[in-house]
């Protein structure tokens, strides 16, 4: 988890930390799609979208 928090940093910047405190309450298999999904994000936007997708 924290090295794909450090991935989204690097990737987008500065990403809000209510966003990083969803990233952080994901289950496992979540966040290896989001390690995947992250190499075709540009902004924080799409992480935003893709969180919005699994509601």
């Amino acid at each position: 988890m924290n090295l794909i928090v450090r991935q989204l940093k690097r990737r987008l910047g500065e990403v809000e930390p209510v966003l990083i405190e969803r990233v952080r309450r994901l289950p496992i298999v979540q966040l290896e799609a989001l390690a995947e999904a992250l190499l075709d994000f540009s902004e924080v936007s799409d992480l935003v979208d893709w969180l919005e997708q699994l509601q």
